[in-house]
């Protein structure tokens, strides 16, 4: 059984008791949280995909943790002008525990 669910403007495909590192979301950890953009979802034998979501679906889970991704360095650069720009960026993340997705 599993489902594809849309958050923070990207797809993520949840079977129970996965860990999803999605973008930030509001929230404390230990809180719940139900996502109820379904796109499509499966029970092993039939497919349901949605015109654009699923009704009557929904996975629901928690938050295990809030906190930051590696750092990234930005480099710009252009050749024979002198010019160049470092930046790094650390992308702010929640890492979500699937409970139950129900049907």
């Amino acid at each position: 059984m599993y489902a594809i669910v849309k958050t923070g403007g990207k797809q993520y495909k949840v079977r129970e008791d996965d860990i999803l590192q999605v973008e930030k979301l509001a929230g404390d950890v230990g809180s719940e949280i139900s996502f109820d953009d379904v796109l499509m979802y499966s029970d092993g034998e039939n497919v349901t995909v949605g015109q654009p979501k699923v009704e009557n679906i929904s996975v629901s889970g928690h938050i295990v943790a809030q906190g930051k991704s590696k750092k990234i360095i930005v480099f710009k650069y252009k050749r024979r002008k002198r010019y160049r720009r470092t930046q790094g960026h650390r992308q702010h993340f929640t890492a979500v525990q699937i409970d139950s997705i129900k049907a």
